[in-house]
């Protein structure tokens, strides 16, 4: 484990994309600590699949067709300046991407061979065959350890956090011991909220701890309700992290199917199987309500074998280990939790209601995805984004002061460890009153229950450990995501 100094100029927390960009977009002279909550590579940007969608060298495509999508699929409460900013921009990301040497699947001809997915009217998504954000993140993380000037910082958890008079002082578990760094700058770039629910696609780190962190602090938390179900999850209910099915799969030409093997689609929408994900997960469930089953089938076993097995490696071989060959028959899907449109609200360069405190990523509110986001576009936001934090703070750290104020932590003392099934009743009750469809009816009683958990979380007469931690920040955003409800 590294050692750690006791100032940096600016601490990001989060090394997914996000994280990783903000870090190589920070001008060299600046100390940057970047810390991962478990092995660099364990993050919900490693998970995507499809790929990231953007205008780039992209003949009968252009920015504003890119900028229509993104609204239809948002229902048109987009934030009209970020929106602009992340079609516009898009080029030079992934521009960059190339440059670091990220590698994009191609045609025979040479060109990239960009995939169509749910509610894009091109095929503008450049992707690694089905493994995009894991080389995204191989590519970015191969950069950021080349910088002299970062430190990273891995199994490291941000407890806690507050503001001094140059910046912040920011408190860190690591290997079982609490240590305080000050920084003049803070990056929350965190990732979503998954792991408050039962059944989600995101992976085990993502518990919202930069939210609750950023909450604390005092940063506006918008529209945290505002959470993205995928329909295509393969229906695996023995573990909670459910294997994601890509959008890609019905953008190459697969179906959907009932419990009868029919397909449905055309009972809720005239874009079939390509219609944006809510629209596709809202008829699921209304499906089901019909056929009084929950048994739904991805069907793309009418396609060229070979074809699916090159264009779909990763879920091909996954699926293979649960039994399903993808080339000749029907695998069961069903939606789970799978992407947080809300989180700490941002400006359009990243910036918070604090003061120096900044948010990118999936953990952020830029406005840019409305109500539903568009398949692709996550990735393209952290980039964008992150991108666009750095260059805040290299014009903002010119005038900042090199002396470093330290805050006190109160010690915890308290050695009883958090009652179990708190996090358990947590993901429960969010998987029951707020799924694709909410239970309208049952929401006052469920929110009453989470205050009464957070109460009892709050108090101080826990051992706090990352359990301790991980339940306290999935209690704050159960709480902010029903509060948005009442």
């Amino acid at each position: 484990m590294v050692n750690l100094e006791q100032n940096y100029d600016v601490i990001i927390a989060g090394a997914g994309a996000a994280g990783c960009y903000a870090a190589l977009h920070l001008p060299a002279n600046l100390r940057v600590l970047l810390l991962s909550k478990r092995e660099a590579t364990l993050c919900n940007s490693a998970l995507a699949q499809g790929g990231i969608a953007g205008v780039w060298n992209s003949p009968g495509d252009n920015i504003e067709l890119h900028a229509n999508d993104t609204r239809i699929a948002g229902a048109f409460t987009n934030n009209p300046k970020t929106l602009q900013i992340l079609v516009s921009e898009a080029a030079q990301d992934i521009e960059q991407l190339v440059e670091y040497g990220v590698d994009f699947d191609k045609n025979e001809d040479g060109d990239y061979d960009r995939t169509l997915e749910g509610g894009h009217c091109r095929r503008r998504i450049f992707h690694y065959r089905d493994s995009t954000g894991a080389e995204i993140l191989r590519g970015l993380l191969a950069q950021t350890r080349n910088l002299p000037n970062v430190t990273i910082s891995e199994f490291t958890v941000m407890s806690r956090a507050m503001q001094t008079e140059t910046g912040f002082s920011v408190e860190l578990l690591r290997d079982n011991t609490f240590t305080t760094v000050d920084c003049h700058f803070l990056i929350m770039a965190t990732g979503g909220i998954g792991r408050v629910y039962e059944y989600t696609t995101n992976s085990a780190i993502a518990t919202g701890d930069g939210i609750r962190i950023a909450y604390e602090l005092g940063a506006r938390i918008k529209n945290l309700s505002l959470i993205q179900f995928h329909p295509t999850a393969f229906n695996n209910k023995h573990t909670r992290e459910c294997f994601l099915i890509s959008e890609a799969v019905r953008g190459e030409g697969a179906y959907l199917r009932n419990c009868n093997m029919e397909r449905f689609m055309q009972r809720y929408d005239d874009r079939l199987e390509l219609a944006p994900r809510d629209v596709v997960s809202h008829a699921i469930i209304l499906e089901s309500r019909r056929t009084g089953s929950n048994d739904f089938w991805i069907d793309i076993s009418h396609k060229d074998p070979e074809e699916v097995k090159a264009r779909f490696p990763k879920i091909y071989n996954k699926l293979l280990e649960q039994g399903y060959d993808l080339t000749k028959e029907p695998v069961p899907i069903y939606p789970c939790q799978h992407y947080l449109m809300g989180g700490i609200d941002v400006n359009s360069n990243a910036q918070t209601r604090v003061d120096r405190l900044y948010a990118c990523g999936e953990c952020a509110h830029t406005g840019v995805h409305g109500s539903n986001r568009l398949a692709s576009n996550s990735l393209l936001e952290a980039l964008v984004f992150s991108r666009r934090a750095a260059q805040e703070i290299a014009k903002e750290s010119e005038d900042i002061t090199p002396r470093f104020a330290r805050g006190e932590f109160k010690p915890v003392t308290a050695t009883e460890p958090i009652p179990h099934g708190i996090r358990t009743e947590l993901r429960k009750i969010l998987q029951e009153n707020y799924f694709v469809i909410p239970n309208t009816e049952n929401l006052p009683n469920a929110y009453n229950r989470i205050t009464e958990l957070i109460q009892l979380i709050a108090c101080e007469d826990w051992k706090m450990d990352l359990d301790y931690l991980e339940a306290k920040s999935q209690a704050t955003c159960a709480y902010l995501i029903l509060e948005e409800q009442l």
